[in-house]
């Protein structure tokens, strides 16, 4: 299903876009830099042409994009590829999160590698039909046929042509050790800790333009214990990888740490080691202004999740504190049992209208949620080469046509991609390979994959 894709050697100059954004949050007239458009070399931008100029260097190639938004790829940052099986599911789709999980896990036990190939796929090309040029994914299911369940996601990104961030979650406090989870996906501390060591090893690159980076990412305080954490934390640190975790999603989260753990999250979170710039948290809504404060000091990222938060009522991010103390703060999809989407450019509409519930309308604008899905989603994973269009970075690029009835009548074309409810992307391009050249031609092309993935999500529920 990927395109062709011309000699690395090659010029591409993408020329005269209808609108750009740099990914940068630079105000609306910093792009004029860009208005000419950008040349694509190998796998990285060459060079940024302004408004009414020609490319300094020869081009070999031209791409008029004259009806088209360009964007820097856009960068998700939290995912459960496998919950795309049990979208809108009846027994959990009005529950809040605990009730939530204790409804899903049992059928989640039962997932097996099949399950985890077509989910990921799925998952992946629909974040990619979005825009998305890197997915990031928090698997931490593993029943006693899923030992294998990262190398498996590891394979079908690297077919895909997409940039990844895999977690190597984990899940040790079962019901009868007093957590949430079943003791059927459950695994004891050093059976985690012995694979995550060895999916590092195998996968983990850490070069600049990689396209494969694993993280440590025990699932939660409900559902880990606390040796866990403190010696994930020990092997990120001796391994030089990120940390990840759910963290300040629900009240019953506080509730159950102040029960069970004697303290709250944050402070748990340090108590275990936690706290630094390694480590990113999804949600992270409910902390109080101290615990803001003691976050942005550590520079720990945030993984905004707008449309699961409503779902499950969870509650809204403090973005802008968050940003204010020190935090980074970037935009995921979460997972398609909570969302029931995966689609990155409708997520940037519904975190907009959602934190408008909180801040001022003047705080909240198309530019600050574009912001948060390139660039801050990008600093979120500890990456500086993607995430802006800028000369040296990745040439991960999404281009968008805003032909649909619901555009029409639009004045601003970058505005009216996240208002309008943008939800295609047309092109894709992931390290200067076009993986998305006619996003039509590709859906159709995946209409084989779908109907395989709704009969396996139809044989798990039973």
């Amino acid at each position: 299903m990927l395109a062709n894709n011309p000699s690395a050697s090659k010029t591409l100059w993408i020329k005269n876009p209808l609108a750009v954004f740099s990914g940068a949050l630079t105000g609306p007239n910093a792009e004029r830099d860009l208005a000419g458009g950008l040349v694509i070399q190998g796998s990285q931008i060459i060079e940024s042409v302004a408004a009414g100029k020609q490319p300094t260097v020869t081009v070999d190639q031209q791409l008029d994009a004259s009806d088209m938004v360009l964007l820097p790829g856009l960068v998700n940052t939290h995912h459960h590829f496998y919950q795309t099986l049990t979208r809108c599911l009846p027994a959990a789709i009005n529950q809040p999160l605990f009730p939530w999980l204790k409804t899903l896990y049992p059928i989640w036990s039962g997932l097996t590698p099949k399950h985890i190939e077509l989910a990921t796929e799925i998952a992946c090309w629909e974040l990619m039909l979005s825009g998305t040029t890197t997915v990031a994914d928090h698997h931490y299911v593993f029943n006693h046929a899923l030992s294998e369940a990262i190398d498996i996601q590891a394979e079908v990104v690297g077919h895909l042509g997409v940039r990844a961030m895999l977690t190597r979650g984990s899940m040790s406090l079962s019901q009868k050790d007093g957590g949430l989870p079943p003791d059927s996906v459950v695994q004891t501390e050093q059976q985690i800790l012995d694979d995550s060591l060895r999916l590092i090893k195998r996968y983990h690159d850490a070069s600049n333009g990689s396209m494969l980076n694993l993280a440590l990412a025990p699932c939660s305080p409900f559902s880990v214990t606390e040796a866990l954490m403190c010696e994930t934390a020990r092997l990120a640190k001796q391994q030089g990888v990120r940390l990840h975790t759910h963290l300040g999603e629900t009240i019953d989260e506080n509730d159950f740490c102040l029960e069970k753990l004697g303290m709250r999250p944050v402070d748990y979170l340090e108590h275990c080691g936690w706290m630094g710039p390694q480590t990113w948290l999804a949600h992270g809504i409910h902390f109080d202004e101290r615990e803001i404060q003691r976050l942005g000091t550590a520079q720990v990222g945030i993984a905004h999740c707008a449309t699961s938060n409503m779902v499950l009522a969870s509650g809204i991010c403090p973005t802008l504190e968050l940003e204010a103390a020190g935090c980074k703060v970037g935009i995921a999809v979460d997972g398609s049992a909570s969302n029931d989407s995966s689609n990155m450019i409708q997520e940037l509409r519904h975190s907009l209208m959602q934190q408008r519930l909180r801040y001022r309308a003047d705080q909240i604008s198309h530019h600050q949620v574009l912001n948060w899905a390139t660039q801050g989603s990008a600093a979120v994973l500890g990456r500086d080469d993607i995430g802006v269009l800028a000369t040296g970075k990745q040439a991960d690029i999404g281009l968008y046509k805003l032909d649909g009835l619901n555009f029409s009548g639009a004045h601003d074309p970058l505005a009216a991609l996240v208002l309008c409810g943008a939800s295609q992307v047309s092109k894709l391009m992931v390290g200067g390979k076009w993986v998305i050249e006619d996003a039509e031609a590709t859906r159709e092309q995946l209409n084989q994959l779908k109907a395989q993935h709704h009969q396996l999500a139809r044989q798990l529920v039973g």
